[in-house]
């Protein structure tokens, strides 16, 4: 049994994402500001998907963060989540959180349980991250809609 580093586990973890996307969302683009952490986006940055390591017990935080400059946009879209919690937990399972974060930051997330970071492991880390993208990007797209027809 192999063990990856961190940082190999990341940064090669987008491949095990993307084919279990339906092909609609195939075409996510991957960031990695930092070796803790991968993003995954389509087109806006700042909204994105994201595997690093939890914070305050063991795991990986693996969810949506709504990291806008504009607080307003942040907290609409976790109202917006909010509003659809229970759909999301039915498909997801009751580990989903939707809460306020750092700096007018918002996030959709849960903590996956750690092991040892193998690939078989990198391998089920990426089809629950493709599972949540799957379920989460619909509801982020009903949303940016909302946003953009107030705007009209």
């Amino acid at each position: 049994m192999v063990i990856l580093s961190q940082t190999k586990f990341l940064k090669t973890l987008p491949e095990l994402v993307t084919p279990h996307l339906p092909k609609p969302l195939q075409g996510i683009k991957v960031h990695q500001p930092y070796r803790w952490l991968t993003q995954l986006h389509y087109g806006e940055p700042r909204l994105h998907y994201e595997v690093s390591s939890a914070k305050y017990r063991p795991g990986w935080e693996l969810g949506f963060h709504c990291e806008a400059r504009d607080r307003n946009l942040n907290r609409f879209l976790l109202n917006g989540f909010r509003r659809h919690l229970f759909e999301i937990k039915d498909v997801l399972g009751p580990s989903i959180e939707a809460e306020m974060w750092d700096r007018g930051w918002t996030k959709i997330y849960e903590v996956y349980p750690n092991e040892k970071l193998t690939s078989a492991y990198q391998a089920k880390v990426g089809l629950r991250m493709a599972e949540i993208i799957t379920c989460l990007h619909p509801i982020y797209v009903d949303l940016r809609n909302a946003v953009a027809q107030s705007y009209r």
